[in-house]
């Protein structure tokens, strides 16, 4: 682990915890989606997500209201990221097209945590290279950090000495629905089906 990424996860617990735990292990009876979620944010749900005003990869300003149109799959992450970001998009790529099989259509979306890299063409070319309805967005760096804010998302650029800098950054993923927002997140190392049965039952019993 480099001194950025072990940064970011000191930063994450601080950030996310808050004195308290962000996430707790429950099955809820009075929550009719308790035997979909792997765990409850501290808060509630509308802790996490909320407005945000970016630019997709087609160079058009959008909303949260403009992107997140179906049940989606937010990541947020860089293209420039060597091995993390990769592995990650694809799973979700993965879980995507499973979710197609099973008659569940799912947005999966890419935010930029880099946006002085990550032009609307260069997120254009990596979202056609991970899957054909994935959404990049950019924007500028006040912009993306309202954004991580409301998602409790910690990032962090390693100094800047040239081109190839890394940007340490948290790796969940975010289920988010248009009506009831925050439905759940999933970490990296849950596998695609494992994911996609998860995600089914939020679908299924929403």
């Amino acid at each position: 682990m480099t001194r950025v990424y072990a940064a970011i996860a000191v930063g994450a617990v601080a950030a996310l915890l808050g004195g308290t735990a962000w996430y707790v292990f429950a099955r809820n009876s009075a929550d009719p989606l308790a035997p979909c979620r792997s765990s409850v944010v501290a808060g509630g749900s509308g802790a996490i997500g909320g407005p945000f005003t970016l630019v997709d990869h087609n160079g058009t300003e959008v909303t949260e209201k403009d992107v997140l149109t179906k049940p989606s799959l937010v990541y947020f992450g860089y293209t420039f990221c060597p091995d993390v970001c990769p592995v990650d998009t694809v799973r979700n790529a993965e879980v995507i097209d499973i979710l197609d099989e099973m008659g569940h259509e799912v947005t999966p979306v890419f935010v930029t945590v880099d946006p002085g890299r990550d032009t609307p063409e260069v997120l254009a070319d990596y979202a056609e290279n991970i899957h054909p309805r994935m959404i990049g967005l950019t924007g500028t760096e006040a912009q993306i950090a309202a954004a991580a804010k409301a998602y409790r998302v910690v990032y962090q650029a390693e100094e800047k000495k040239d081109d190839y800098y890394l940007v340490g950054h948290m790796t969940f993923t975010y289920l988010m629905d248009p009506e009831k927002g925050f439905l759940d997140f999933f970490r990296r190392e849950i596998p695609a089906d494992q994911m996609a049965a998860q995600v089914a039952c939020f679908l299924e019993n929403s």
